[in-house]
């Protein structure tokens, strides 16, 4: 791919796959970073773009080595790094390195943690293998109460919700939720009632020496491909029927609508949701229900699977960090007469993670 001028030097191209295609001078014009057309702090535009006279052409252009001059026919004049430009030509919708498993995962992908961890190349590398697998834990962090906010403080930006800015995850009467219980929980996301959904929780062991209490992970990705590869019916309905998600207690009602597996533009795979003792089908016709609560059912016995879903359990000082719209969690249950679990959680969303990783690459040039 490379940047082309014509003879008359009042239009650029862009050459690719041996094709020429004209660069539309609005397109440029949008992109001159001239001191006195962006704000010097932030680097947003002083002006609005559909301002711009619609007639506005190239007057002139000159190509010089890594440089190309442009003048348009409104006055402004500017300077282009030719490599900037292909770059932002060649930009697209980022899409995920995404690594697929199942119970057969040899190693998960656990960090140890250190002090800065993601303020150098490793936060990079360990954001990286967060987004791949939908998962990390990271060992041996500090043993302290609310230290969990920091924590995530440091990834991203913690958030608020009804159950606070942190909770804790034990077992208390009168319970506002199932996972406030020593009652086992199958596979799911959290908070699939909430706009938006809480894109990845995190939770810190501070204490699990009680009999049972183990943690469960599942891809719902990897469960979702397997349908769409071996049950395409049922991904379909799976995939187009949106169902209600709803939370109430005395103070709080909370509802949203969504398919289980939901796709993006490309019919990739863009999020799971699975909260089966929150979840409400809408009425269809009889013949397509039956189908739909074969799908689910599905569905569900395959996260709960012992063929996809990794067990294991966490030791004090252990903080997992897991993608809501991805990976599945749950617990075995647990008898609160012999020892104590306790855990911390809480939500960060995705905006401010994939901030700092992009960060992270431009400050190393990774």
């Amino acid at each position: 791919m490379k940047i082309g001028v014509a003879k008359n030097k009042k239009k650029i191209f862009v050459h690719i796959l041996k094709k020429n295609t004209e660069i539309h001078p609005l397109w440029l014009r949008e992109r001159v970073t001239n001191v006195d057309l962006l704000d010097e702090n932030n680097g947003q535009r002083l002006y609005e773009p559909s301002e711009i006279k619609k007639n506005l052409k190239i007057k002139k252009c000159l190509k010089k080595k890594k440089f190309l001059n442009v003048q348009f026919n409104d006055g402004v004049k500017t300077e282009f790094i030719i490599k900037d430009l292909l770059n932002e030509i060649h930009k697209k919708e980022e899409k995920r390195d995404i690594a697929f498993w199942d119970a057969n995962l040899l190693k998960k992908p656990i960090f140890k943690f250190k002090k800065n961890l993601f303020d150098c190349k490793d936060g990079y590398k360990i954001l990286k293998t967060f987004y791949r697998y939908g998962f990390i834990i990271i060992k041996n962090a500090p043993v302290k109460k609310n230290y969990l906010s920091k924590f995530a403080n440091i990834i991203g930006i913690l958030r608020k919700t009804n159950f606070g800015t942190l909770f804790n995850v034990k077992s208390v009467r009168k319970a506002s939720d199932l996972a406030y219980t020593s009652h086992a929980l199958s596979a799911h996301t959290d908070n699939p009632y909430r706009k938006p959904i809480p894109g990845i929780q995190l939770l810190h062991c501070i204490k699990n020496d009680s009999l049972g209490g183990h943690s469960t992970l599942t891809d719902g990705f990897s469960i979702a491909d397997h349908l769409r590869k071996r049950y395409p019916k049922y991904f379909q309905l799976l995939s187009s029927i949106k169902i209600r998600f709803t939370y109430q207690d005395s103070k709080t009602i909370l509802e949203n609508w969504g398919e289980t597996i939901e796709l993006n533009s490309d019919d990739s795979i863009k999020r799971v949701r699975l909260s089966p003792r929150l979840d409400y089908v809408p009425v269809l016709k009889k013949d397509k229900l039956d189908q739909f609560y074969k799908a689910r059912s599905l569905f569900i016995r395959l996260c709960n699977s012992k063929n996809f879903m990794i067990k294991f359990k966490l030791k004090p000082g252990d903080i997992i960090v897991m993608d809501n719209y991805r990976t599945l969690h749950g617990r075995t249950s647990y008898n609160m007469s012999i020892g104590e679990r306790h855990l911390q959680g809480c939500y960060v969303d995705h905006d401010s993670v994939e901030s700092n990783l992009k960060n992270l690459k431009r400050k190393y040039n990774l």
